[in-house]
């Protein structure tokens, strides 16, 4: 956006390029991870944190003004979240646990990563944790799972609120209705999709979690239609039809997925309860769906967000990768003051569990997500040690070398000032204010400079055969002239030398009259010279009272290295002597593969479905009587 909307501003500052802006504002790193399709894993480099944060948004804001909720003080309802805790059943705790063996597996690499990986778990672990028979529609509905619970919930509201025809909207992204039809079909009036259907995460399952929620709420005592499901408006005509049934009452229960039902959905007139049945992955997704009923226009004075986890699955986990990327957005999304930012934030792109989290998630201890954590930053604290060492060995290299440094620059200081005390004592031209011209060539002197540019240029071209060997000319200004021809002519060609108490070296050039000029500034400019010395002087001191402060200093996070240290033995052997214990006492058990056996059905039902198509084309070919 900035490349596009301030492009002349960001080309002032040298940031129009993105490497350039990158480097500025962006710390990269780089990881292997999975590549989509799963066969194979490559090394990706992703952008880290985002850096001098007050001054990308100072920048960002000169073309943006951003307003959030809590400055606009529009006229919305109150709201209540309610987290409804789900616990999960037992059957879905054995599912859980044969994830944490198919983990284990992929992180042992003993398996093809196309045949299984972590983005396969974290979406079985996703499914299983609404309602296990996404995976396997012939696992049993048990009451107690959270679809159901939701099911409780919105038959409770829907008799409460009877009297007012309130309404209330499901969300679900996971085991959408399957399409009627091609895509062609679908698209056949010229509609065409929004951005958000187009970039829509829901997914189609063997379950369909809207019809078992349809039939429970019709058992329930729901007239049927009163519930609809914004996939069967196809067109924009169709959905404002809809959204104006939910908006008198006369639909009262509404399905849709965040991408179906988020951006342009104005049906929040009877609004009375949103139900967000399964977590999306982007905060986005979870803000527009409250952005359903917390609407201006509700009649509502208060409404209720219902939010369902079941508790031990990957729920908790969903909710927290929302925190954490809602946590990045806000920072840059914010109506604050870009001075009262922080400097750094993290950006957050990751949609599958770490190896970690799911043997957290499934076992419920939380030790080992910390150990594996501690393991990584154990490991990074101990390569800031290498490289503090690595720094201590150059600094003891930089203090050991300073003595020397030192005393080269303070003689050629002492040098510098002696010949310019000479230079100080020649006669000074009243016209040019600079000394008077006065060279000597093989004994001669010469005062005017074309004639002495002449003698200087024949001397020097009896030389060019006396490679690499100072041969002295005479004197300029009273200081003795050498000049050397160098061998490897691009290391300088021809070099004159003006040897006083410090050296003045000229790169001669083939206009002589030129390279008396060169010569004389050479001479002339010496305060420039001086200073230029005295500054690396100081930059040398100071750079030796930096090493010798490194030097003394112990390494800064030694206490957090020590105690990070000694909190993940700790840890190790208490996971160690509870693993044994856990073995020890754990009654025999048949392994589970629940998951195997779902697979496999699909599979066999894919091969069915594939072959009635062949012998359906099969009748339908013509035979060779036919044809004559």
């Amino acid at each position: 956006m900035m490349r596009y909307l301030e492009y002349d501003f960001l080309a002032s500052k040298n940031l129009q390029n993105f490497d350039n802006w990158v480097t500025v504002f962006g710390e990269k790193q780089t990881d292997w991870e999975l590549a989509p399709a799963g066969n194979k894993f490559k090394e990706r480099t992703r952008i880290a944190n985002y850096t001098g944060m007050p001054e990308l948004m100072s920048m960002f804001k000169q073309i943006a003004d951003i307003r959030t909720a809590d400055t606009m003080k529009l006229d919305v309802p109150e709201h209540e979240v309610k987290v409804v805790n789900v616990e999960a059943t037992e059957f879905q705790q054995e599912l859980v646990q044969e994830l944490s063996e198919r983990a284990d597996v992929v992180n042992q690499g003993g398996i093809d990563p196309t045949e299984d990986n972590m983005l396969k778990i974290t979406s079985d672990g996703r499914k299983l944790g609404l309602d296990p028979r996404l995976i396997d529609p012939s696992f049993e509905d048990n009451p107690n799972t959270k679809l159901n619970k939701c099911v409780e919930n919105v038959l409770r509201i829907h008799k409460e609120t009877e009297a007012d025809r309130l309404t209330q909207i499901i969300f679900c992204d996971l085991g959408v209705p399957h399409k009627s039809g091609t895509a062609e079909q679908e698209n056949a009036d010229g509609e065409e999709k929004s951005a958000a259907e187009q970039d829509s995460l829901e997914e189609e399952c063997d379950f369909c979690v809207y019809d078992d929620i349809k039939k429970k709420l019709i058992a329930g005592g729901v007239p049927e239609s009163e519930i609809a499901y914004i996939h069967d408006a196809k067109t924009e005509k169709q959905k404002s039809e809809l959204f104006e049934k939910v908006r008198t009452g006369e639909i009262r229960v509404l399905l849709g997925s965040t991408a179906k039902m988020g951006t342009g959905t104005n049906v929040q007139n009877k609004l009375i309860a949103v139900h967000d049945l399964d977590i999306p992955w982007r905060p986005a997704d979870l803000e527009q769906r409250a952005g359903r009923i917390i609407r201006q226009g509700n009649e509502n004075p208060n409404v209720e967000i219902y939010r369902y986890v079941t508790k031990g699955t990957f729920d908790a986990y969903s909710y927290q990768t929302l925190e954490k990327k809602q946590r990045f957005i806000s920072q840059i999304m914010t109506s604050k003051d870009p001075g009262t930012m922080m400097r750094k934030c993290e950006d957050v792109d990751q949609q599958a569990l770490s190896f970690a989290e799911i043997k957290a998630l499934c076992t419920g201890d939380e030790r080992i997500k910390e150990k594996l954590m501690l393991d990584n930053e154990v490991k990074e604290l101990q390569a800031l040690v290498s490289d503090h060492t690595n720094t201590i060995y150059e600094m003891q290299d930089k203090v050991a070398r300073f003595p020397e440094q030192e005393k080269r620059l303070l003689t050629a200081l002492d040098n510098l000032k002696a010949d310019r005390k000479h230079l100080r004592t020649l006669p000074i031209d009243p016209e040019t204010k600079l000394p008077v011209f006065k060279i000597t060539i093989d004994g001669k002197e010469y005062t005017e400079r074309r004639e002495a540019a002449n003698a200087f240029e024949k001397a020097a071209l009896k030389l060019c055969k006396q490679y690499d060997t100072p041969v002295k000319l005479g004197e300029f200004q009273g200081f003795p002239l050498t000049v050397t021809v160098n061998s490897n002519w691009k290391g300088g060609g021809m070099i004159a030398e003006l040897s006083g108490a410090y050296p003045h070296s000229v790169k001669l050039g083939e206009n002589f009259l030129g390279n008396l000029r060169r010569m004389e500034n050479a001479l002339y400019k010496i305060d420039t010279k001086i200073s230029d010395v005295q500054a690396e002087l100081a930059r040398l001191r100071v750079d030796f009272a930096e090493a010798e402060k490194i030097i003394s200093e112990p390494f800064p996070q030694e206490q957090e290295l020590k105690d990070k240290e000694d909190r993940l033995k700790t840890l190790t052997e208490e996971l160690n002597k509870a693993a044994a214990e856990a073995k020890k006492n754990a009654p025999k058990k048949e392994k589970t593969c629940y998951f195997a056996l779902a697979k496999l059905k699909k599979e066999a039902m894919k091969r069915r479905t594939q072959g009635k198509g062949k012998d359906k084309t099969e009748e339908k070919k013509p035979q060779g009587d036919s044809i004559d």
